[in-house]
């Protein structure tokens, strides 16, 4: 396909090989999503409250800073206080104020929340066999490794996705 530009010519879809790559990549989150967010309506949470969870059972009984988790969420969290507020609210971590500085906290995951991992994990692992199942194990590993190349210059020195 010719990428020299798209005005004039109706069967140009795209202005450049990366932008025809960027949206492929933006569709396809947007498919893969879509199955994610119908099985977390079921217990009322977002993939970004999910991905607290996952994050404070990784190191449970230890605690973690509130930066320390935004750091390592998988995508950017602008609502970040009220995606915590909605966990605390439920029971499913606990927020304990910052002795050294009273407007940041720790934030651990309680048996509540433990609970409803142990709840959510079969049916996850079949929304992510939906989405991905089709690939052979090589062609994942292989889109793994492109992904990362693709994200690397952009990530954060400190990233823990580098």
């Amino acid at each position: 396909m010719n990428f020299t530009g798209v005005r004039g010519n109706r069967e140009r879809r795209f202005d450049s090989p990366e932008q025809e790559a960027y949206l492929g990549l933006w569709r396809t989150y947007d498919r893969l999503r879509e199955l994610e967010d119908e099985l977390f309506a079921r217990w009322d949470i977002t993939n970004q409250q999910y991905n607290v969870l996952r994050l404070l059972e990784a190191v449970h009984p230890a605690l973690l800073s509130t930066q320390t988790v935004l750091k390592r969420l998988v995508s950017r969290a602008p609502d970040a206080t009220r995606v915590l507020d909605k966990l605390a609210e439920r029971g499913w971590i606990r927020k304990e104020r910052s002795p050294d500085d009273r407007r940041a906290y720790w934030l651990g995951i309680t048996e509540t929340g433990i609970a409803a991992l142990v709840d959510m994990a079969e049916p996850l692992r079949v929304c992510h066999e939906r989405q991905l199942g089709h690939l052979s194990d090589e062609k994942l590993k292989e889109l793994t490794v492109l992904l990362h190349a693709v994200r690397e210059p952009h990530e954060p020195a400190d990233s823990p996705w580098k």
